[in-house]
């Protein structure tokens, strides 16, 4: 067992080192491969050259590599070779030739890698000059002529020519150095023959100098074909022809030729050795007849022109007068402008109308008469004699309608003042037409229409709508008298004028809340398309178009955005925009408005006297604590009589001293001696003037029927009172003070204030 084991591993290893080696030897790589071209890519004829292939291998072994060559002409491979050698490998090609001509390319194929060499292009010049030999130099006419055309020495794809003077006879491809081709000459003489030909290398070719030449004899055979015809002098028409076509020598074998009778393009028979035809001579077919023998390629041909002498011309078919209306009455003539007088007489030829059922009676010999048809229609003449027929031309009798009363419209538009294109039009009537324009009987233009869809247009312009009415037109085809249209009716649309814009309501009366109506109106013709606008607003407010000369818009619950300035446009078939004046427009404030703001207004008012009411309240009782506490009792020389000014608006009165109830003084008294000196020193220097003392004073107001009524509220009266002057020297107390007291004792249901105290003549106006 152990020894099986060493055994196997030795193998193992053994096999194991031999693949590496012979890995090791196959490592290789083909570095370049070249393709040279000896001498020279560029060789003449004869040249010997050789192309070399040169390979250079890389490879880490010791054991020559198997290489594999392939040599490709213009992408076919021309020759290929297996070789362990490392030397280049060489492809000869002795005496090349223009065949040779191509690009080549070498390839190396070792263990399957691949590398091809870039192409070289051989380019061999000259071709040797080819040979032309004849089987025979003499043979008779369409005899078979054999020829050989050699090119000593070329290779390759070759094109053959063979030619009879600068007229090439045959052409052949062959793939060897000559040609043989096989050909007949048709005509008797000397031809001249030679040859040349073509080298194909692809794409190029190249061509051969001329052959030498050789020079045939053909012989004219003694066989030829006769034409003969019958009569032999003047032919006049419906003569009978006989005419005969043969050969001369009968020496011949007759199935080698062949006989054609023929008169232009029409075949009239054929046969062998003979050939015979009869026919009615006419002068319209034509007059050359030809006798042909074919044997063969030879062909030999004779020849005649026969002149026919006509019996009659061509008749020719004629109406008058030229031009006919419907249902009028015509005459058609058929003549004969010539005959030949020495073979027929007038009464000889006869002339019939086809088609017979034409409704024209024959009034005479070629004449025919009758009323023309509603339609139009085809007549021809047929004249006759001695079995001659001829036809003339056909005549076509196209009836012309008398043209019918016409119609006048106006085409597009009537507008005052521009210009206005007027049709004047018949639905019947053969062409040409004269259209007059007519305006109150007088001429104005004529238009002639001659083609089918022209119209007759007349352009004119109008200063008022009544003057549509006075146009007319007439048309005319004929010498009758032209019918004549109706007078012209049609609308004419009168530019727009004169554009307003109407507010309703008034502008003054325009207020929040209500229904605005912008009228805009024109004069001129409806239908109209209006559109209003506000100025800031590009695009209109409205649009529309109405088959009146106004319009509205209407704009309910006006708001203040409302407020601005307003126009309005307009615009009709004529094409001309007006504008109407613009308008300013207030949206003023609503009433309601102004009615709840003049009542918080009042409220306003209502609660503001109330509140100085209060506010004046509580300052009096203030001021009566202070004043009672600064009254004192005066003694009797101080007892002096005051005097009272008493001011209410214009009014004013006195009254004797006032005296405060339960009080002994009057509540204005001297200051009292105390006062300090330095306080009357402080109070004469602030002034030298009395001092004034001021009181209110409320007074029962008497009742006067001769005065105004008093106002309503409280009259308040200011009092001055001014110290004696024995009492300049006043006491400290009461200098220069002013004491206020109120006295409402007996009227204490008038208000303390007056209506200039409220203000109420402030207020705004109510607005209506």
């Amino acid at each position: 067992m152990g020894l099986l084991l060493l055994l196997t591993s030795s193998l193992l290893s053994s096999y194991f080192q031999t693949g590496r080696v012979v890995n090791a030897q196959r490592l290789f790589t083909i570095r370049e491969i070249t393709l040279s071209i000896e001498p020279s890519p560029d060789v003449t004829r004869d040249t010997n050259v050789t192309l070399r292939c040169h390979a250079m291998v890389s490879s880490s072994g010791q054991e020559p590599l198997s290489r594999e060559y392939t040599i490709s002409k213009d992408g076919n491979t021309v020759y290929t070779k297996t070789s362990s050698s490392s030397e280049d490998l060489l492809y000869p090609l002795p005496q090349a030739r223009v065949s040779n001509s191509g690009k080549y390319k070498c390839q190396i194929n070792i263990e399957g890698k691949q590398l091809t060499s870039s192409a070289k292009k051989l380019t061999v010049t000259g071709l040797s000059q080819p040979i032309l030999r004849l089987k025979n130099g003499v043979v008779n006419e369409g005899e078979e002529i054999k020829a050989t055309c050699e090119a000593p020495g070329e290779t390759g794809s070759l094109f053959f020519f063979f030619y009879e003077g600068s007229k090439e006879i045959t052409e052949m491809q062959v793939s060897s150095a000559q040609a043989e081709a096989k050909f007949r000459l048709s005509s008797a003489g000397f031809h001249k023959i030679h040859c040349d030909y073509t080298v194909l290398v692809t794409p190029d070719s190249f061509k051969s100098e001329r052959s030498n030449t050789v020079t045939v004899s053909v012989k004219e055979l003694s066989i030829t074909p006769v034409l003969e015809i019958f009569p032999l002098y003047k032919i006049y028409e419906g003569d009978l022809l006989t005419i005969s076509c043969t050969i001369t020598d009968s020496r011949y074998n007759h199935d080698t030729f062949h006989l054609y009778l023929s008169q232009g393009t029409n075949l009239l028979s054929n046969g062998d050795s003979k050939v015979n035809h009869s026919m009615i001579a006419l002068a319209k077919d034509p007059g050359e007849f030809e006798c042909r023998l074919e044997m063969g390629i030879v062909v030999k041909v004779d020849t005649k022109t026969v002149t026919v002498t006509e019996l009659f011309s061509v008749p020719t078919l004629t109406m008058s007068p030229a031009e006919v209306f419907q249902k009028e009455y015509m005459t058609l003539t058929c003549r004969s402008e010539m005959f030949a007088s020495e073979r027929l007489s007038k009464e000889e030829l006869t002339y019939t109308l086809d088609p017979p059922d034409s409704h024209l009676i024959q009034k005479g010999t070629g004449v025919f008469s009758g009323r023309t048809l509603s339609n139009d229609f085809n007549y021809t003449c047929k004249a006759q004699a001695k079995g001659i027929v001829k036809h003339s031309k056909t005549l076509t009798v196209r009836p012309k309608v008398s043209v019918s009363t016409p119609r006048i419209s106006v085409v597009g538009r009537a507008v005052v003042d521009q210009s206005i294109k007027i049709l004047c039009q018949s639905d019947a009537g053969s062409l040409p037409i004269n259209y007059t324009l007519l305006r109150d009987f007088t001429e104005l233009s004529t238009v002639s229409v001659k083609l089918p869809f022209q119209q007759a247009v007349f352009t004119v312009r109008i200063s008022s709508p009544a003057e549509i009415s006075k146009f007319m037109c007439e048309a005319k085809n004929s010498q009758r008298e032209a019918p004549l249209s109706k007078r012209l009716n049609a609308t004419v649309i009168v530019p727009l004028t004169h554009p307003t814009l109407t507010v309703i309501p008034n502008v003054a009366e325009i207020s929040e809340g209500d229904h605005l109506f912008l009228i805009c109106g024109v004069d001129g013709t409806p239908p109209v398309t209006f559109k209003w606008y506000q100025v800031g607003n590009e695009l209109p407010l409205y649009t529309t178009t109405a088959n009146l000369n106004h319009s509205n818009y209407q704009v309910p619950l006006l708001s203040k955005e409302h407020s601005g300035t307003y126009h309005c446009e307009a615009i009709n078939y004529a094409n001309n925009v007006v504008r109407s004046d613009p308008v300013v427009i207030e949206v003023r404030m609503a009433l309601w408005k102004k009615v709840l703001i003049g009542g918080f207004c009042l409220l306003a008012g209502v609660v503001l006297v109330v509140v100085l009411v209060l506010c004046f309240k509580s300052k009096r009782g203030k001021r009566e604590a202070a004043s009672e506490l600064s009254v004192k009792p005066s003694s009797p020389k101080s007892d002096d009589s005051l005097t009272v000014n008493l001011t209410h608006d214009t009014e004013v009165y006195n009254a004797d001293t006032v005296k405060v109830d339960k009080a002994e003084v009057s509540v204005w008294s001297r200051r009292p001696p105390e006062s300090d000196a330095g306080d009357d020193e402080e109070s004469s220097v602030e002034t030298n003037e009395p001092d004034v003392e001021y009181t209110e004073v409320v007074h029962p107001q008497p009742v006067d029927p001769d005065r105004a009524p008093l106002r309503k509220g409280t009259d308040t009266v200011y009092s001055e009172l001014q110290n004696s002057p024995h009492g300049a020297a006043d006491h400290h107390d009461y200098q220069g003070s002013v004491e206020y007291a109120e006295l409402n004792s007996e009227q204490p249901e008038i208000n303390h204030y007056s209506t200039d105290v409220n203000n109420y003549h402030d207020l705004p106006e109510p607005v209506d």
